[in-house]
């Protein structure tokens, strides 16, 4: 979800959520060069459950968004490019982030160096997706989203899972925000770039 955006309000929070078994199956999962592997390419943005009201408030005005991730195993970041429609427009970003491998989360840094969002990674391979988990010991402000390789055709499994994961926080099927990818903006204007930039290297 709007991975650059968002959660700033969340970041800055103490994070104490692996000791805690009753969080133990979304956090502490340690990220290896094969999770990295298989979280490059395009994801879509499908939705998210959140306590913060401030988070909560900038989630509903994505109407869609895609995304798509480069790992570097090297240095341990990923680079991220969004592409979020917005009050009928799209809006392109660019940023980077940081792996924690045996932490099992990922991270942004601003300009300052400070943290401004981390968040706990758990995959779903078999069903083309995976959750970011923020916060989960904090009421007030936990929240997770999910992401999957298709849309609109996801597959009821991961939907289940998401549903599972939001319930075992104590948060309700009810306050999950999903996205509509009838309201896409951006992969005409991304398909148009690409093939004006095709047909100037070609002249």
């Amino acid at each position: 979800m709007a991975l650059r955006r968002v959660l700033v309000i969340l970041s800055l929070l103490p994070l104490l959520e692996a000791q805690n078994p009753e969080h133990a199956n979304i956090t502490g999962i340690p990220i290896t060069n094969d999770t990295l592997s298989w979280l490059s390419g395009k994801w879509f943005y499908i939705g998210s459950a959140l306590h913060n009201l401030v988070f909560k408030q900038a989630a509903q005005k994505i109407q869609a968004e895609y995304f798509y991730f480069t790992p570097n195993v090297t240095d341990d970041t990923i680079l991220l490019q969004e592409y979020q429609t917005m009050e009928d427009r799209c809006v392109y970003n660019v940023s980077k982030l940081g792996v924690q491998r045996e932490n099992g989360t990922i991270s942004k840094l601003g300009e300052d160096g400070a943290v401004e969002f981390l968040a706990h990674l758990k995959v779903f391979k078999r069903h083309g997706g995976f959750l970011l988990a923020f916060a989960p010991q904090d009421e007030k402000n936990r929240g997770l989203s999910l992401y999957g390789r298709r849309l609109p055709d996801v597959s009821p499994e991961l939907l289940e899972e998401f549903q599972k994961a939001v319930k075992s926080l104590g948060m309700k099927e009810s306050e999950i925000i999903y996205t509509d990818w009838k309201k896409d903006m951006c992969s005409q204007q991304q398909e148009q770039s690409e093939q004006e930039k095709k047909t100037e290297e070609g002249s």
